[in-house]
């Protein structure tokens, strides 16, 4: 038999926490979080990620083969040089500068 403990549930669409939040995390509805009785093992603190499909997993760059990667242009000449001719499909790109 599961353990009761006070959680918080959506009245819109049934989403739980172990905290109160004012939004709820699923629908989006301000206000719609209220504190209920609910089985401990329910309610989550963190997200939990889906496993890679197979064939997708993260595989170290120095594996990768550079001829292999596809460039997509962006349209701006210097960005585009200096991500050495584009954007990659599933690169991470950090941009900073001066404001303005």
């Amino acid at each position: 038999m599961a353990k009761i403990t006070s959680g918080f549930v959506c009245t819109e669409c049934g989403w739980q926490a172990a905290k109160w939040v004012g939004r709820c995390g699923e629908c989006q509805q301000w206000g719609t979080v209220v504190e209920a009785s609910v089985p401990k093992a329910s309610l989550s603190r963190t997200n939990r990620a889906a496993a890679p499909a197979a064939g997708r997993e993260a595989r170290p760059i120095t594996e990768l083969q550079g001829d292999a990667l596809f460039h997509r242009q962006t349209g701006i000449g210097e960005f585009d040089r200096v991500l050495g001719g584009g954007v990659v499909p599933g690169a991470a790109i950090l941009l900073s500068g001066e404001p303005g």
